[in-house]
């Protein structure tokens, strides 16, 4: 039995959730409120030391890490296989979940909070403000995250290396038009890895109302690549479906307050700008 504990806002588990129904797996979730600190209870620290989702339960084996998990899937249920068989093109797909972890994931993290997760967190009161952020293990997201969380929530984008992380953010949309100007998909004319890796980080840039990233004839093979992600059947039940809905009017309000600023670092013409 696969058990997965996750979040609706949590872009690795978003992955994790692709991944699963892509392949057409049977699974029970956990569902873990990481904006209420469920996170850092001791039962679940005990299943994840470093108190991030998701964390995948396979018959008592527990397998952390989201793209170790992903690729555990495939190695265990050879059905649906989803990364190529071929090693080169295997290689290709690697450069992107590799890139995903060790750079987009945290940027996502800075500007999710910057954007949004700051107001929210805001309203657990001065005292659940600092229980959460206090919460933090030394070593979770990254590194430094115990601290730099604090920075993001109590700073905002006058966070230390705010635009760094929204120019890295924008970088990465730039590389993904590059790889689609001879294929449908990130890696070629197949759906692999790659196109579910990147899919929750686009994503989340959508739900914070900052689709001026790419819309407007700004980026024109990333806007077609994210029509067809959603057109797929498993993209309702393994993104939408998990998402709350005050979280999703959340994100999509505080995105849209946040938006200019966002545009602004990245010299992109707005409504208001013209």
């Amino acid at each position: 039995m696969l058990e997965l504990y996750h979040h609706g806002s949590s872009v690795c588990a978003a992955k994790v959730r692709f991944y699963i129904e892509e392949k057409g797996l049977p699974w029970t979730g956990h569902y873990i409120d990481i904006l209420k600190g469920d996170q850092f209870k001791p039962e679940y620290i005990k299943v994840n030391p470093k108190a991030v989702v998701p964390t995948l339960v396979h018959d008592g084996v527990i397998i952390r890490e989201s793209t170790n998990i992903c690729e555990y899937l495939d190695d265990v249920f050879a059905e649906n296989q989803i990364r190529p068989a071929d090693p080169v093109q295997r290689a290709e797909v690697r450069y992107w979940t590799k890139a995903v972890d060790e750079e987009l994931h945290p940027a996502c993290g800075a500007l999710t909070f910057m954007s949004s997760h700051r107001h929210t967190i805001r309203g657990l009161g001065e005292k659940g403000l600092q229980e959460f952020l206090d919460s933090t293990p030394p070593f979770s997201v990254t590194s430094n995250w115990h601290e730099r969380k604090k920075e993001l929530v109590r700073l905002g984008f006058e966070a230390p290396g705010a635009r760094q992380q929204v120019e890295l953010y924008d970088r990465y949309l730039q590389k993904m038009e590059e790889a689609l100007e001879d294929s449908t998909w990130l890696t070629g004319d197949a759906f692999s890895f790659a196109d579910i890796a990147m899919t929750p980080y686009v994503m989340r840039l959508d739900m914070l109302s900052m689709q001026g990233m790419w819309e407007g004839g700004r980026l024109p093979r990333v806007t077609a690549w994210l029509a067809a992600i959603k057109a797929r059947p498993a993209f309702e039940a393994a993104i939408w479906r998990w998402m709350p809905e005050g979280l999703t009017e959340d994100l999509k309000t505080n995105g849209a307050r946040s938006w200019p600023e966002v545009a602004d670092m990245l010299n992109i013409e707005t409504a208001e700008t013209t």
